[in-house]
């Protein structure tokens, strides 16, 4: 199903992989029960494979409570793209993949 372009973030590795990280990182919240979660994982896919010096992971809030509430995470899908350890930018809902790749480009510049 997920490819090695996309990572798993959870409770554990959160700070770690996310927060310390150098570059731009692209989270994404989801429940493998949300429909337009599963909607765009093909699109989160692209975005790791062609933006290979971004870190593109997932957050499945039932498993990882902690990092959802940790970030007030009430609706799913939720994007939020880091920079330096800060929320550079987020999404709530499906948005379109050029909206994505936009933020992308502007937090790791």
């Amino acid at each position: 199903m997920a490819s090695d372009a996309v990572k798993e973030f959870t409770d554990d590795n959160f700070d770690s992989d996310v927060l310390k990280s150098d570059g731009a990182v692209l989270v994404d919240f989801w429940a493998p029960w949300c429909g337009p979660c599963r909607q765009i994982a093909p699109m989160i896919e692209e975005l790791a494979t062609e933006n290979p010096t971004i870190s593109v992971g997932k957050v499945n809030i039932d498993d990882n409570p902690g990092v959802a509430q940790r970030f007030g995470i009430s609706s799913i899908p939720t994007l939020l793209v880091f920079k330096g350890g800060e929320v550079a930018e987020s999404f709530v809902g499906v948005r379109p993949k050029s909206a994505l790749q936009e933020a992308l480009d502007v937090a790791s510049a």
